[in-house]
C-alpha cells in the first residue's frame, strides 16, 4: 500500500466511514460518492467539515459513568442530567430494541412483563453490557444536546475506577465514541473527585479522598496533580441495598425489592450508634405464606445490617493510611480526609471513619455530583494537561 493509501485508510478510521466497492463512501446516515481517488480524498474533505461542523455545535462533557447513575456535566452551564444507569430492553422475537432509559427505566425495575427486561449495563463501576452501554450514552448524549440540529459530537471526559483495567478502559472509550463522541479522555475518579470537592491537588500536600459510588469505593492519596496510592474495593451503595435485603428475608421471611431497599437507606440507614432512632413501614412479599406483608424497620436494626460493608470500606481507608509516605501521612492527619460520592449521604458515616481512624472527616458539598463537577473542571483545563489522564492503549 502507498504512504498515500495509508494516510486514506488512517483517516477512514478516524472518521469513522464505511468504504463501498462500487465508488461511495457512508458516514453516518449520508452516502457521498466518488468517481476518482481524487474524489474519494474529497469525500473525505466532506466528512471532516462535517465532523468539524457538528464538534462545534456540540458542548464539552464529562460523564460520570456509575453502576447506579449517570451524570453528565457541560460546561458552563453545571450538572445537566442526573439519572440512573438502567435501560429498558424489549424483546421481539430476535429483534432487542430501547424500551426507556434512566429515570424512565428504572420505574420498570421488578415490573416488567416477559418482553421487557430492566437491566444495569454497568457493574461494579465498569462496562458489563457493552452494546446497552453505548446505548444509553448515545441516548443521554443526544438528551443533553436537544436544541441542536446536527447529530451531537461532543468532547468527552469519562470518569473511570482508579483499579479499571486496560480492557475495562478502552471498553469505556470505544463505548463513548460508538455514542458520537469525537474525543474521550478518561481520568481516573478519585481524582475527579478530589478536584469537584474543592481540595488542593495541585499543591505538594497530601490531599485524601473517599469516593463511595454504587458499585465500588475509591480511596486515594493526591499530591501533585497525580495519585500518589490509590485501592478500589467493590463495595459501595448497591451492596448497602444488597445487605438490607438480606436482614429483610433473614429475619422477617419477606422479599423486597431494590428500590423498596434503597428508601429504607435514605430514610433511616445509618453507620454510627446513639443517633435518633428513626422508622419506616416497610411492605414486602413473606416467603411462608406467599403474600404481602407489612412491618416496621427501625434505624438500629439498618445499623446492624450495614456493618459488613461498612466495615470493607474502614479496612480500606485504614490500610491507604497505612501505606502512605510518612510526609503526605502527616498532612492527612492534619488536614483531615473528605468523602464524596452518593455513599457518602449514609447518616453518620463520617462520624464512624473519624471514630476509627481518629483523623478530622468532612462530607464534600454536594457529594453525589463531585466527580462529574471535577471531571468538567479537569475538562476545562485539557489542553494544559496539569494533572495525570489515563490511557486506554
Amino acid at each position: 500500500m502507498t504512504a498515500e493509501g495509508t494516510t486514506d485508510q488512517r483517516c477512514l478510521a478516524d472518521l469513522d466511514v464505511t468504504t463501498y466497492a462500487h465508488g461511495a463512501c457512508r458516514w453516518g446516515g449520508a452516502v457521498i460518492p466518488f468517481a476518482s481517488a481524487q474524489g474519494f480524498r474529497s469525500a473525505l474533505g466532506i466528512v471532516s467539515m462535517f465532523k468539524r461542523l457538528r464538534g462545534v455545535f456540540s458542548s464539552d462533557l464529562s460523564i460520570d459513568l456509575g453502576t447506579a447513575n449517570t451524570l453528565i456535566y457541560v460546561r458552563h452551564r453545571g450538572i445537566v442530567l442526573d439519572e440512573p444507569s438502567v435501560v429498558a430492553i424489549r424483546q421481539s422475537g430476535n429483534m432487542r430494541s430501547v424500551a426507556a432509559v434512566g429515570a424512565d427505566a428504572k420505574r420498570m425495575l421488578g415490573r416488567t412483563p416477559g418482553n421487557i427486561t430492566a437491566i444495569r449495563p454497568m457493574k461494579d463501576g465498569v462496562i458489563a453490557d457493552f452494546t446497552v452501554t453505548e446505548q444509553m450514552l448515545q441516548h443521554f448524549i443526544r438528551k443533553v444536546h436537544q436544541s441542536t440540529f446536527l447529530t451531537p459530537s461532543p468532547r468527552v471526559l469519562v470518569c473511570v475506577p482508579c483499579m479499571s483495567t486496560q480492557v475495562e478502559r478502552r471498553a469505556i472509550k470505544e463505548s463513548a465514541e460508538g455514542a458520537g463522541a469525537r474525543e474521550v479522555f478518561l481520568i481516573e475518579e478519585p481524582m475527579a473527585a478530589a478536584i469537584g470537592a474543592g481540595l488542593p491537588v495541585e499543591e505538594a500536600q497530601g490531599s485524601m479522598v473517599v469516593d463511595i459510588g454504587g458499585g465500588t469505593s475509591e480511596i486515594a492519596i493526591i499530591s501533585l496533580n497525580g495519585v500518589v496510592y490509590s485501592e478500589s474495593i467493590r463495595v459501595g451503595g448497591d451492596r448497602f441495598d444488597e445487605a438490607i435485603s438480606a436482614y429483610v428475608r433473614r429475619h422477617y421471611g419477606s422479599l423486597i425489592g431494590e428500590a423498596t431497599a434503597e428508601r429504607i437507606k435514605e430514610e433511616i440507614g445509618c453507620a454510627y450508634p446513639g443517633g435518633e432512632l428513626r422508622e419506616i413501614d416497610v411492605r414486602g412479599r413473606n416467603l411462608a405464606e406467599g403474600i404481602p406483608r407489612s412491618f416496621t424497620l427501625n434505624s438500629h436494626e439498618i445499623l446492624d445490617a450495614l456493618q459488613e460493608p461498612l466495615g470493607s470500606i474502614v479496612a480500606a481507608v485504614k490500610s491507604a493510611l497505612e501505606q502512605s509516605p510518612p510526609e503526605l501521612a502527616s498532612d492527612i492527619a492534619e488536614r483531615g480526609l473528605v468523602l464524596t460520592g452518593g455513599g457518602a449521604l449514609l447518616r453518620d458515616l463520617d462520624k464512624l471513619i473519624a471514630e476509627e481512624t481518629g483523623l478530622p472527616v468532612v462530607v464534600a458539598d454536594d457529594p453525589l455530583t463531585c466527580v462529574a463537577r471535577g471531571g468538567g473542571k479537569a475538562l476545562e483545563m485539557i489542553d494544559q494537561r496539569t494533572f495525570e489522564l489515563l490511557s486506554s492503549d
